[in-house]
């Protein structure tokens, strides 16, 4: 099979063939991305995603309600656990992202509703030729961006928002020539 080429190890592989890029509606799993996403930055992917079942274990399987009460002892036992990336800014964006995620799912009903207006509600489909077609950012994650900072949100840049969407499937950024990219919606 000819995958999208970063998707070359034991972790990558089963990720990219069965979620990245993949329509997700799950308020939850969405918060859970949305944090990922924020953990990964300056950071591979690939250490995220070595994390990524501690994180669901630290953060209460991401239960935003339970983040966003989290006190100063669950932020110290947080910052002892080896298992995620134990850094204060992005832990204490964690919560903060909890509670203005609360504040969304209040104004909209669902944070899916919120986010994925940002693409008109259905997924974009790209036509890349290779990875260097890819940009690392875009009007709409541009958009979004600036909507979740003003909104509370952190660890939102444009670049986050863009790797959001594509993970979420907001965006179609498979290759061409990847299997994955026609049968999630690609057309030639």
């Amino acid at each position: 099979m000819s995958r999208c080429a970063w998707a070359r190890t034991d972790l990558s592989i089963p990720y990219h063939d069965r979620e990245w890029g993949v329509p997700v509606h799950d308020d939850r799993v969405l918060f859970e991305f949305l944090n990922l996403e924020g953990a990964q930055a300056g950071l591979s992917w690939e250490t995220i995603l070595k994390k990524r079942e501690t994180y669901r274990a630290a953060f209460d399987q991401w239960d935003a309600r339970k983040i966003a009460g989290y006190d100063a002892a669950k932020v110290a036992a947080l910052l002892a656990d080896p298992g995620i990336v134990r850094n204060r800014l992005k832990v204490a964006a964690t919560i903060k992202n909890a509670q203005a995620f609360l504040a969304v799912q209040k104004e909209f009903g669902t944070f899916d509703q919120y986010l994925w207006q940002f693409v008109g509600g259905q997924p974009i489909q790209n036509r890349r030729a290779s990875m260097k077609d890819i940009p690392p950012r875009t009007a709409e994650s541009d958009a979004m961006s600036k909507a979740l900072l003003q909104r509370g949100f952190k660890f939102v840049g444009s670049t986050i928002c863009y790797a959001l969407m594509q993970a979420v499937g907001m965006v179609n950024d498979h290759c061409m020539d990847c299997p994955r990219w026609r049968e999630l919606g690609g057309r030639r």
